[in-house]
C-alpha cells in the first residue's frame, strides 16, 4: 500500500468549488445522479450558489458528495486507483461509492436520505460543534464532563494531534468555549447546522437504520477504513456501522495512523477545501498530501 484517497466532509464547501469537474464526461454522470436524488441541479448550485445556501445540510452534502465521487471517477478514467479510501464524516458516503461497496445510484440515494434525516434531527434537536485547539483526548473528555451540565456535550471528531471537535447542545458548546478560552486556549465554532456525531443525532440514526434494512452492500473492492473503528469496513457490518456513524465520533487521526502502519505514505484529498490534507500534515509532515479539487488537478495528477 502507498496511496490513500481521502474524501472531504461537510463544512469545506465554497461557492464555485470543483472548477471544470461537472463538465468532465466521467464526472457528469455522478452530478446527474446526485441531482436526481437530491432534487436540485447539483452542478449549477455548486458553481453558482452563495455561501449561505451551500451551508444548508442537504445542499452542502449533495454538492460535496458529487464533487468527491466525480473527481474520483475522473481520476479512475485516467487510469488512477488508490490502495485504500478514507472519508471524513460525510466523506465516508463518497468512500462507499468509490470502494465499490455501493453502486453510484444506491450511494446517492443513501446520501440524500442521510442528509434529510440529519436535517430533521438537527431541527428537532438543535446543536453546534466546536474545534478545540491544543486538545488531547483526556482534556476534551474533562471539558465535556465539566460543561455538559445535563445537556449533551461529547468529543465528536478526533482530527489530528492538538485538534478535537466537540459536539452538543448550543448552551453546552457555549459553556465549553468559555471554559476553553479561560485556559488561554483557542477554539473555533464549525459551520454546521447541527450537533453531528453526538446523541442529538439519534433520531437520524434510527431513521437511517430502518432505511438501510433493504440495502445490500458488496465487499469493498478497494478497502474502506471506517470512521468509527479506524479499521476496514466489512459488508456484514456496514448497516450497523453507518447508522452508528451519526452518533459516534469520527476517528480520523486513528484511521490515518492505521493506514500508515499498513504502508501508506501518500494521502490524497479528493474533494474541496484542503482540510484533510492539513490534518495529515499535523499528524506527520513526512507523508505526501496532495489535493485534487478541480479538473486541472485531475489532469496534472501523477498518482
Amino acid at each position: 500500500m502507498s496511496t490513500v484517497w481521502m474524501f472531504s466532509g461537510q463544512g469545506a464547501q465554497k461557492p464555485g468549488m470543483g472548477a471544470g469537474v461537472p463538465a468532465d464526461p466521467a464526472a457528469a454522470e455522478v452530478y446527474a445522479c446526485a441531482s436526481d436524488h437530491f432534487g436540485f441541479d447539483v452542478a449549477r448550485v455548486s458553481q453558482e450558489a452563495a455561501q449561505e445556501e451551500l451551508n444548508e445540510t442537504k445542499v452542502a452534502q449533495g454538492c460535496m458528495v458529487a464533487l468527491s465521487v466525480g473527481l474520483a471517477r475522473a481520476l479512475e478514467a485516467r487510469g488512477h486507483e488508490p490502495a485504500a479510501v478514507l472519508g471524513f464524516s460525510l466523506g465516508q458516503v463518497s468512500a462507499l461509492a468509490v470502494s465499490g461497496m455501493l453502486g453510484l445510484d444506491d450511494a446517492m440515494r443513501f446520501a440524500a436520505f442521510r442528509a434529510e434525516a440529519m436535517s430533521r434531527a438537527a431541527q428537532a434537536n438543535p446543536g453546534a460543534m466546536c474545534a478545540l485547539l491544543g486538545a488531547d483526548e483526556e482534556s476534551a473528555a474533562v471539558l465535556c464532563a465539566a460543561c455538559a451540565q445535563d445537556d449533551v456535550l461529547v468529543p465528536a471528531n478526533f482530527n489530528c494531534p492538538g485538534q478535537i471537535v466537540v459536539s452538543g447542545s448550543v448552551a453546552a458548546i457555549e459553556r465549553a468555549e468559555e471554559a476553553w478560552k479561560a485556559q488561554k486556549k483557542r477554539c473555533s465554532r464549525l459551520a454546521t447546522s447541527g450537533a453531528f456525531h453526538s446523541p442529538l443525532m439519534q433520531q437520524a440514526a434510527d431513521e437511517l437504520s430502518a432505511w438501510l434494512a433493504d440495502v445490500e452492500f458488496a465487499e469493498a473492492r478497494i478497502p474502506l477504513i471506517d470512521n468509527g473503528t479506524a479499521r476496514p469496513l466489512a459488508a456484514a457490518e456496514a448497516k450497523e456501522r453507518l447508522a452508528a456513524h451519526l452518533t459516534h465520533p469520527v476517528r480520523f487521526e486513528q484511521s490515518v495512523r492505521y493506514l500508515a502502519e499498513q504502508g501508506a505514505d501518500t494521502f490524497v484529498e479528493v474533494g474541496f477545501g484542503g482540510v484533510l490534507s492539513g490534518l495529515v500534515r499535523r499528524t506527520d509532515k513526512t507523508w505526501g498530501r496532495p489535493v485534487v479539487a478541480s479538473l486541472d488537478d485531475v489532469e496534472s495528477y501523477e498518482g
